[in-house]
């Protein structure tokens, strides 16, 4: 029997559950992140709440809340991003990017660094996501500063990130940007027609994939999906008219691997190689196998009396623990007899 590679697992039931209804109205899950046995969720009210594992012996973990606070101006989170080499996290709310501290999700002190402003989408290079948390114990560990660059609305910024905040340089971005994912020197960006990629150090950009190739309707607004897979290329996904597209692209803009095909396109895409899940419009979850491009599964939608509409998929670079009750109904415990004679005694 051919085990599927994923299932869906509920983590959290009622994320609001400490919430009245009359607060609760219209609040929304935007966003969130997972490290270890710790779970950080952004909401469209602007709160960021901070979940943690519990374990018991004697009943199945869970999910425990152990803060909430709300960002500046109570907007809502759009996305967080984990930098555990440095014990970081960056929080993008109302075209700002906050600073916190991980695990506690404590404010970094305005004094040592200042939100960024006037963002449009910022993009951490993949290289420095993947470094793993410093080493609890043993000598001093030096930290590496984390790079990244914030898209505004004509320009690219670089930052460099450790104990503060350095600006590195900007370069001109004429056509703007409104999503960017960046691997090393190479930052692939969509603009409102085009997939492109750019240089960092060059500072050379060229266009490599219109984001809607449909002729008949070249007007049709299509979302951008840039996904780095972690091995040095991106997949980026186009609208034929007929199909979505996922193409692999190296830093250069040549195409790698095979292609995907989705019969619409997504509404959100992540990779956990050797798959790409998608979700597409109506709730169903796709999964291929980007070596043989083969759909390897397909999860149908909720039921209609079932949870929430599925919104998003986040990869957790870094992995986090699930929850799990198996031990619970595969062991019990049992009396046992212990022998109290003296260890010279014992066999005779």
């Amino acid at each position: 029997m051919t085990v599927p590679p994923y299932q869906i697992q509920e983590l959290i039931t009622n994320v609001f559950s400490q919430l009245s209804d009359s607060v609760l109205q219209g609040i929304q899950i935007r966003c969130g992140q997972a490290l270890g046995t710790e779970l950080y969720i952004g909401c469209s009210n602007g709160e960021l709440m901070r979940f943690s594992l519990q374990g018991d012996s004697n009943k199945a973990e869970s999910y425990t809340i152990l803060s909430r606070q709300s960002v500046p101006n109570d907007k809502a989170v759009e996305d967080i991003v984990l930098l555990p080499s440095i014990s970081r996290a960056l929080v993008f709310s109302d075209n700002q990017i906050h600073f916190y501290t991980l695990p506690s999700l404590d404010v970094v002190s305005y004094q040592l660094i200042k939100p960024i402003r006037h963002v449009i989408t910022f993009a951490v290079d993949q290289l420095h996501l993947l470094r793993p948390m410093p080493p609890t114990s043993g000598p001093p560990h030096r930290l590496e500063p984390v790079d990244f660059c914030v898209i505004k609305r004509s320009s690219l910024a670089m930052y460099s990130l450790g104990q503060r905040l350095f600006y590195q340089k900007e370069i001109p971005l004429p056509q703007g940007g409104t999503l960017a994912r960046r691997i090393g020197s190479s930052l692939c960006i969509a603009d409102k027609i085009n997939y492109n990629m750019l240089n960092l150090e060059t500072a050379e950009i060229f266009p490599i994939l219109p984001l809607n190739q449909d002729v008949d309707a070249p007007n049709l607004p299509v979302e951008p999906f840039i996904i780095p897979t972690g091995e040095g290329d991106f997949l980026v996904v186009s609208w034929t008219g007929q199909s979505s597209m996922g193409i692999f692209l190296t830093g250069s803009g040549d195409p790698v691997r095979g292609t995907l095909t989705w019969t619409q396109h997504p509404t959100s895409i992540c990779l956990d190689l050797p798959h790409a899940t998608a979700i597409l419009p109506d709730g169903t979850i796709e999964i291929h196998n980007i070596d043989s491009q083969s759909l390897v599964q397909v999860i149908p939608p909720p039921p209609n009396d079932g949870p929430v509409d599925r919104t998003r998929l986040v990869s957790s670079l870094l992995g986090y623990i699930v929850p799990s009750d198996q031990y619970l109904t595969k062991m019990s415990k049992v009396p046992v007899n212990l022998d109290r004679r003296p260890a010279s005694k014992l066999g005779s």
